[in-house]
């Protein structure tokens, strides 16, 4: 696979398919884990779903980091800089490993404190804590895989995730029914057993793309004083980093905003809230292939200086992202109350998440125009627009407009629902416009002539 030089389609096509591959049974992951908590009661389903911020916690460093190492390396391989590949590639590894042992500490002092605010109590918090606190401690490992991953994705390779992907799904159908509710010699753990199998499972996946990464072509060989802190690497891996990771902190700031105005009509509308984005998530699946397609095809040629291929993908890649999505709304707004009574039998709950989900299909192109246009950015070295998109359409329009819709007009969890739909396509639209900008600015570069 050359990403210089093969057709830009063919080049999508072989990035993004498998990617989204694995991660449609990533998300199918999550949504087994709902199933069966869902066995066990709706509070313990609510209790899961008061976790999804702090859980992005995590997420939030391994996204940013995965794509900042990204970005890095595959400019550095579109230079044909080989010694710089291995260096970023190995520093990022040393680079997560302390980042790993920073989040546990903070996230599980912090978690008593940011699940009280959003009204967990007795039980309710307790459930919430025995699974958010185990995921905090075996999160060295879902960031090791994505800093891993990072480089792959790079050189194009998105088939060895997506196998990690499929693996972890199949362990997680038995693991999670065996760990939660017990048999051969194994105690019933309750939800506690989810997040214990989540962390079996992230650390076998560690070990099989250390084994791969070792096996590909990016690194000769890798010793322990080439993992020694290189403070210069840190210092550009972070610049590429941040950014990434505070959008999708603001992500989990935008659940947290979210879940406590939702909170105050009740448990059900939490849990509602916690099956429909399941069901979105799997819809939006294949914007994660696209995503990944532009952030690589951006930095090879970006380093390359082969800007008009930049655009070619980018712009491709919104189409591709189209034609998917406009399939997807039609299937959402037909069978969604078909599609929430696989999670849920409680009326209280079936309600408000179908109608969650039939406004949340009227976004679903926004979210491709905002994901790959914030991945065209990071791919051209451009990171730090995706933190002010990230505030605005998280946290500083949020607060006044569900404030708005749901508690002055009394439009209630209807309001949040809308007040989502208004602040993501005011995001999208803008986002179109200076993604543009920036590419033509950067093509007037003579640099890049």
């Amino acid at each position: 696979m050359n990403l210089i030089e093969d057709p830009i389609p063919k080049l999508i096509k072989d990035i993004a398919v498998p990617a989204s591959v694995g991660f449609f049974f990533n998300t199918m992951y999550n949504v087994v884990d709902i199933y069966y908590v869902g066995m066990l009661s709706t509070e313990m389903v609510a209790a899961l779903s008061l976790t999804f911020p702090m859980f992005f916690i995590i997420l939030a460093f391994g996204i940013g980091i995965g794509q900042g190492a990204t970005a890095l390396i595959a400019n550095a391989m579109g230079e044909n800089n080989q010694n710089r590949v291995m260096i970023l590639a190995i520093q990022s590894f040393s680079f997560t490993i302390l980042m790993a042992l920073i989040i546990s500490i903070i996230g599980i002092m912090l978690a008593p404190t940011l699940l009280g605010i959003l009204g967990a109590t007795d039980t309710y918090l307790d459930y919430a804590l025995s699974y958010i606190n185990i995921v905090y401690l075996g999160s060295v490992f879902l960031l090791v895989q994505f800093t891993i991953n990072a480089s792959l994705n790079a050189k194009g390779d998105t088939k060895t995730f997506r196998n990690v992907l499929i693996v972890s799904f199949v362990l997680n159908l038995g693991l999670d029914p065996w760990l939660m509710f017990g048999g051969l010699g194994i105690p019933a753990m309750g939800i506690k057993g989810v997040a214990v199998a989540t962390v079996i499972i992230q650390a076998l996946g560690s070990v099989y793309l250390y084994r791969s990464f070792k096996k590909a072509s990016i690194c000769q060989s890798i010793f322990c004083r080439h993992l020694i802190p290189d403070f210069r690497i840190f210092k550009e891996i972070f610049a590429q980093a941040f950014p990434a990771s505070v959008n999708t902190m603001t992500v989990a700031a935008g659940v947290f905003i979210i879940t406590f105005f939702i909170s105050k009509f009740g448990q059900a509308g939490v849990a509602a809230f916690g099956i429909a984005t399941r069901i979105e998530q799997m819809v939006l699946i294949p914007t994660i292939g696209l995503n990944i397609a532009v952030l690589t095809l951006t930095g090879q040629n970006n380093g390359a200086g082969k800007l008009d291929r930049v655009r070619a993908a980018w712009k491709k890649s919104l189409w591709y992202g189209f034609l998917m999505m406009l399939i997807g709304t039609i299937l959402v707004l037909v069978f969604s109350r078909q599609l929430i009574v696989l999670f849920t039998a409680d009326d209280m709950v079936i309600g408000p998440a179908i109608q969650y989900l039939r406004i949340s299909a009227l976004i679903f192109f926004a979210y491709v125009i905002l994901f790959t246009t914030v991945a065209l950015l990071q791919g051209l070295k451009k990171p730090m627009y995706a933190i002010w998109v990230g505030v605005f359409r998280q946290i500083a329009a949020p607060i006044p407009v569900f404030w708005l819709l749901s508690v002055l007009l009394q439009w209630e969890l209807l309001g949040i629902w809308w007040g989502i739909f208004f602040i993501a396509w005011s995001s999208a639209l803008f986002t179109l416009w200076y993604g543009k900008r920036i590419l033509d600015q950067v093509s007037r570069d003579p640099a890049h002539r």
